[in-house]
Formats: C-alpha cells, sequence, structure tokens
C-alpha cells in the first residue's frame, strides 16, 4: 500500500509528498511484527537505490505469502532532487543528509525531514542506501561510525556486501539521518555502491539478495536466501592509503575496480591530449585491494582517484 509520509504545499497548486510502499503479511501473523525499512533517494544524484526498490517489491509480490513482517520503502526521501538530477534540494541549495532529525517546528526542509524520521522510527532495523557521486565508484560497502559499531557490524555481515568500513568517532555528521536514527536506538545500516547519476544492476541485486537474508534472520522474510558473502571488516584508519591526483589532466585507469595490486603496480596515468603527453603514472603505494575508482576521467591536483584497502587488512 503506498503511503503519504509527508506532504507541503509548492508554488503554482503543486504539492512536494514523500510516499513510501508499507508491504504487510497476507497471512495473518501472532505477535508483534517486525518491521525492516528502505531508505534512498535522500541525494538526487544517487539512483543506485532506485533498483533496489523496485527488485526488492517485485521479489516480495512474487512470494508475498513468505512474508512474516512489515517492509516500508522509501525510495525518494528527496524528490525533487531526483526529478532534477540535483544532489541537494532544489531551490534551498541544501544537502537533506545535513537536516535531520529536523524539526516539525521549522522550514519546510526541516520540516521534511522530521516528519520522515518519525515515520522511520520503530522500525527493527534501517537501511540507508546511497551511491557515490558522479566522480567514483565504489564496491559494496557499509560505513559505519564507531559510537555504534557492536549493534550495528553483526546486521552489516548478513548484507552481503564486500567491504565493512568503520569509521572514527571524529567523522560522524550528527545532522545525518543515520546518525539521527542510530541515536534514537534504531540499527541503521548507510551502504556506499556504485557510480552517481548510473544503475549498476549488478550491485543492485547483490545488495538485494542479502536485504532478503537479513529479513530471513529477522523472522521477516520464510523464503530462501542466499548464503552471504563474508565481508572485509576494516576499522584501522591506517588500513586505507587514498590516491590523488598530482596534476590536472585526464585520468585514464590502467586497473580494474576491486582488483588485488602489488606496491609500485600501475593504476592509471593522468595525460594531457593536447599535447599527446603522460603528466604522471599513479602507482600502488602499497599491496592491497583497490576499492574506490575514479570513474570521472577529468582531475585537478588532489582530486581522488581512488583508495586502496592495505594488503594486511585482508583475510588470509
Amino acid at each position: 500500500m503506498v503511503k503519504t509520509v509527508a506532504s507541503v504545499g509548492l508554488p503554482v497548486d503543486e504539492v512536494l509528498e514523500i510516499k513510501k510502499n508499507h508491504i504487510t503479511p497476507v497471512n495473518q501473523v501472532k505477535g508483534k511484527k517486525k518491521r525492516i525499512s528502505i531508505v534512498t533517494g535522500i541525494h538526487g544524484d544517487e539512483l543506485e537505490g532506485q533498483y533496489v526498490c523496485f527488485e526488492l517489491i517485485r521479489r516480495i509480490e512474487e512470494e508475498k505469502e513468505k512474508l512474516t513482517g512489515i517492509v516500508d520503502v522509501y525510495p525518494a526521501m528527496n524528490p525533487l532532487g531526483i526529478d532534477s538530477i540535483t544532489r541537494g534540494i532544489p531551490g534551498f541549495d541544501l544537502d537533506m543528509n545535513r537536516l535531520f532529525p529536523g524539526s516539525s517546528d521549522g522550514d519546510m526542509t526541516e520540516y521534511l525531514a522530521s516528519e520522515i524520521v518519525e515515520d522511520v522510527a520503530g522500525s527493527d532495523v534501517c537501511i540507508d542506501i546511497h551511491a557515490s557521486n558522479i566522480y567514483l565508484t565504489e564496491i559494496p560497502q557499509i560505513r559505519i561510525n564507531e559510537l555504534h559499531k557492536e549493534m550495528l557490524v553483526p546486521l552489516a555481515e548478513k548484507l552481503n556486501v564486500d567491504f565493512i568500513w568503520i569509521h572514527g568517532a571524529n567523522t560522524v555528521l550528527e545532522a545525518t539521518f543515520a546518525h539521527s536514527l542510530n541515536s534514537r536506538g534504531v540499527p541503521t545500516l548507510v551502504v556506499e555502491m556504485g557510480v552517481g547519476m548510473r544503475i549498476t544492476k549488478a550491485y543492485c541485486n547483490q545488495l538485494v539478495d542479502g536485504i532478503f537474508h537479513l529479513m530471513h534472520s529477522l523472522g521477516i522474510w520464510q523464503g530462501e536466501t542466499i548464503t552471504p558473502r563474508k565481508p572485509i571488516v576494516s576499522g584501522n584508519p591506517e588500513d586505507v592509503s587514498y590516491l590523488n591526483a598530482s596534476t590536472s589532466g585526464v585520468f585514464v585507469p590502467s586497473v580494474k575496480h576491486w582488483e588485488h595490486l602489488k606496491k609500485g603496480e600501475e593504476i592509471g596515468r593522468i595525460i594531457d591530449p593536447l599535447r599527446g603527453k603522460v603528466l604522471d603514472t599513479i602507482l600502488s603505494p602499497v599491496d592491497g585491494i583497490l576499492f574506490t575508482i575514479r570513474e570521472y576521467p577529468i582531475v585537478d591536483e588532489g582530486s581522488l582517484v581512488g583508495r586502496l584497502l592495505r594488503a594486511e587488512a585482508l583475510p588470509e
């Protein structure tokens, strides 16, 4: 059942509505039903979650008799941003993920943020799906701040991602959707995968498989599920090596994403298309695996072109 979570009036007799698909079991289930919420579209240029929502609902509807809990799917938290392919909220120049938990007495954006948090509150688990921006491609991963790692890591390990990255508490942005909900005791997992303005079906299907496995473990789904892949878990800042452009130019990668590299191996080159010269050759500073790579070729000095997970952090 499609429900309206929040609505506000706009100019020219238009209405901004944030909606969810509220899916409940077809068979009567005794006792309190567990609830999972799938949230995406906070950033309008991150579209990977749109396919995840579609595929999740499609699979549930095919075998709805196996649903034993509640699934709430929120595909478009920032509908104006999605419609205009804008990362923030158009017309306000605001990043929606810096507005939570919002305020019911605030302006339009604060009111919407408040209504969203109140609607999702009470979930047993929430999954906040993001893509990367248009510049970088990310392997499917879950990012967790260390304040909530004891609560979240066991859940994240069920989601069929490749990497769980635990950040230090000093990186936490308190105005994010995930931090607001985690602070209220709603376990909220932040998924990053793919690239902005695109849909990577393989990554989306990988995550959907993981969501069904998590739902099964929570008692929300009785159908068959996959055995999730075992993710690499890293909580040491020294495990990650950042690769930045030393000069401006066009970045041309030499390796594939999620590829094991040796120290000194070529990752890519920065070229000058006007003079036909190689301006810089980017070499792997350590043995490791490339979990972030530059997607948009144009770089300036200092631009991030990749992230490496050091070999010491990889399982034997």
